[in-house]
């Protein structure tokens, strides 16, 4: 058991399971997340009996960086992450002027199967526990001497497949470094079943529905998911969440040329989302060598932009950021390990 993917009323119950006081639970977890040690001997305020115990009794999750880029183009960094066995992931920093926003992965690799994404083309490697998901964090703050303020669990891997772990990390990353619920986003393909339970807990995170369609043929070319989830159970699913939380969703649409990307597409999106609280984030799609879909072009995703604008859709383009250094989902992990595969 990771004990970094412990919140803290879990380490209260391990520290009982154990026999151990409470108040060593509240001990742990600051050396875990505020200090963020590496092993259990720098935990000095324990006796030594009691950090043997926790060496006999747990694993502390730890990651290293395997290989860093920086965008020469707007200092977007990339960060390819070593969690030993040969498993790599990657999380992205992005520099905005209202302060630093981290990209993280929350499994290696992804068994979603989306046409379009790098991070599915190797299927998955395992998941990540909630000490590793905020690693990542702590990683890329220690290597630029900054805070991070937002994070955006959209980088290898579908978060709603890794449910549990999923939820630990949003709880240690608020009782450790501060990260408020309003400054997390969490992006999914769309499983639906997954979204209705997240809107039961009443959070405040913001919720993002990789959609990609306007209905359900084209949706099924390019997202395996679609075949159990039918757009309408996804988008339900998401006026759901945003009726008990009053958060507006963010629907993803990576632009395809010549597959989603036409105005009667833009029309019917719109129609299927008139009344609900959300708005519609355009993605130029980006290339990946394993399949053939091309990037629509500037006009098109203007024209596309503004038919949903028109029948009353708030949309925005997302900025291209790191493109010069594979910054999009799974292509820096994908070229690495091919690297490594052939020394």
């Amino acid at each position: 058991m990771d004990i970094r993917a412990l919140t803290k009323e879990q380490l209260k119950e391990e520290m009982a399971r154990i026999g151990e006081k409470p108040f060593r639970a509240g001990q742990i977890f600051d050396w875990l997340h505020i200090k963020q040690v590496k092993s259990f001997d720098e935990m000095t305020s324990l006796s030594k009996a009691l950090r043997e115990k926790l060496k006999a009794e747990y694993t502390l999750s730890n990651i290293k960086i395997a290989e860093k880029l920086i965008s020469r183009q707007d200092n977007t960094r990339k960060y390819l992450f070593d969690l030993g066995n040969n498993i790599i992931i990657e999380s992205v920093l992005m520099k905005y002027s209202y302060g630093n926003a981290v990209c993280i992965s929350s499994q290696a690799g992804c068994r979603m199967g989306c046409k379009f994404c790098a991070s599915t083309v190797d299927g998955l490697e395992r998941s990540l526990t909630a000490g590793e998901m905020a690693m990542q964090i702590y990683e890329i703050q220690r290597d630029i001497g900054e805070r991070v303020g937002n994070v955006v669990i959209m980088g290898s891997g579908e978060p709603l497949d890794n449910y549990d772990q999923l939820i630990a990390f949003l709880t240690i990353i608020g009782e450790g470094i501060g990260i408020g619920q309003r400054h997390i986003t969490v992006s999914t393909c769309g499983l639906a079943d997954q979204i209705d339970s997240l809107a039961q807990l009443k959070l405040q995170i913001t919720l993002a529905i990789s959609l990609h369609a306007p209905n359900d043929d084209i949706r099924k070319k390019t997202m395996p998911v679609a075949n159990k989830y039918s757009i309408d159970r996804v988008i339900s699913a998401a006026k759901n969440y945003a009726d008990i939380t009053g958060r507006r969703v963010t629907y993803e649409y990576a632009l395809i040329k010549g597959v989603n990307d036409s105005t009667e597409n833009a029309r019917e999106l719109a129609q299927r989302l008139r009344g609900s609280l959300c708005h519609v984030n355009l993605i130029p799609v980006n290339d990946v060598k394993e399949n053939d879909f091309v990037r629509s072009g500037e006009n098109t995703i203007k024209s596309f932009a503004e038919e949903l604008t028109k029948n009353g859709i708030e949309t925005t383009v997302r900025r291209r950021l790191g493109s010069d250094i594979n910054a999009a989902c799974g292509q820096l992990r994908k070229h690495y390990k091919d690297r490594m595969n052939k020394n």
